[in-house]
């Protein structure tokens, strides 16, 4: 069948229309499609939680966040053997020149009140670092069997040496002593003139490694978990915090970048959380002072004296005004005095 040039022509038009409509229903196709992807996308965004909004499950309470959540280092504490011995020795300092009069300084009375310097706005240092030390020391003792194949190569003390000693052969098994954990932080505080409350927050910066890197203090990684704990802390609290270059000169072995490394591997395990709520923090003060008590760890006091007192009355006033309901009528003596107001005519 042969076809004439006019009807060649108009079949050759039919198949172009035909097939730019094909064209044209194919990309409204895809764009549609593609619309739809993203409104699902988007409903999808939309309906994630928050990570606040998150609740966790009563396994996954992070002590270091949660205020409901117990420690760790009193978990591990109330697992030994220790913990259900009564404390025999009061928790209060006896001075030698008190046993030599026979005067006790035991118990409060109408005359005389003992009072120590370690609150939770302002802890004593010695007495924080002792606390934080024991911590530490029922950590690496409570311990599981298998945390020694657990250890990151980061935190690893023969792998990365922190001074010139040399490392015991067995120094994966071998607990450390709390006279050691305890030399070590307050050569670390004492060197680099760190605060009290570094001390606690290197204890919650601490816990929080072990609970999101799901890992165990052993005798192998103490020393560089602490170290970072302590690094991470200091930067946090302190306006002028110690450079990193400043540890290496406190410890002879430890180079600059070991310790960029070590800071680095550290965020990332705790997923770069930092932030320590009030709460958080008053809670480890509190259970290291229970802690402290149940092991017989005295902390130093000393009799009230007229400027403490005053001090303390001083300061409770501030807190009565600021607390005290407003009231419609009011004694005179709890105006403040200003100066009165005199119209001349």
């Amino acid at each position: 069948m042969k076809l004439t040039k006019e009807e060649f022509n108009d079949t050759i038009k039919c198949l172009c229309f035909g097939y730019n409509d094909l064209w044209k229903a194919n990309s409204v196709f895809q764009s549609a499609s593609v619309k739809a992807d993203q409104e699902v996308e988007v409903e999808q965004f939309n309906n994630l939680p928050h990570i606040s909004e998150r609740e966790l499950d009563e396994s996954e309470q992070d002590p270091s966040a949660d205020v409901k959540a117990q420690t760790l280092f009193l978990v591990k504490f109330s697992s030994t053997k220790q913990a259900q011995k009564p404390s025999r020795r009061s928790v209060y300092v006896v001075d030698d020149d008190d046993v030599k009069t026979g005067w006790l300084r035991k118990y409060n009375s109408c005359s005389t009140i003992f009072v120590d310097d370690n609150t939770v706005s302002q802890p004593n240092l010695k007495s924080t670092i002792k606390c934080v030390a024991l911590a530490v020391y029922y950590h690496i003792k409570q311990r599981s069997l298998e945390s020694a194949s657990n250890t990151l190569e980061i935190f690893d003390e023969k792998r990365h040496p922190l001074t010139s000693e040399p490392v015991p052969v067995d120094y994966c098994d071998r607990n450390p002593e709390y006279r050691h954990i305890y030399r070590f932080l307050r050569l670390l505080f004492t060197s680099a003139h760190l605060t009290a409350e570094v001390a606690i927050i290197t204890l919650v910066y601490l816990e929080r490694l072990l609970f999101y890197g799901e890992l165990e203090i052993n005798p192998a990684s103490w020393l560089r978990m602490v170290l970072g704990a302590v690094l991470l802390a200091s930067k946090v609290w302190d306006d002028q915090a110690v450079w990193n270059v400043d540890y290496c000169r406190i410890l002879d072995r430890l180079e600059v970048q070991d310790m960029n490394e070590l800071e680095r591997q550290y965020l990332e395990i705790i997923q770069f959380n930092i932030n320590v709520p009030s709460g958080v923090y008053a809670k480890y003060y509190f259970d290291l002072r229970t802690l402290a008590e149940q092991n017989d760890l005295a902390f130093p006091v000393e009799p009230l004296n007229k400027e403490k007192a005053e001090k303390l009355e001083a300061t409770s006033r501030s807190y009565e005004t600021r607390i005290r309901p407003q009231k419609r009528c009011s004694s005179l003596e709890t105006l403040p005095d200003r100066p009165s107001t005199v119209v001349l005519s």
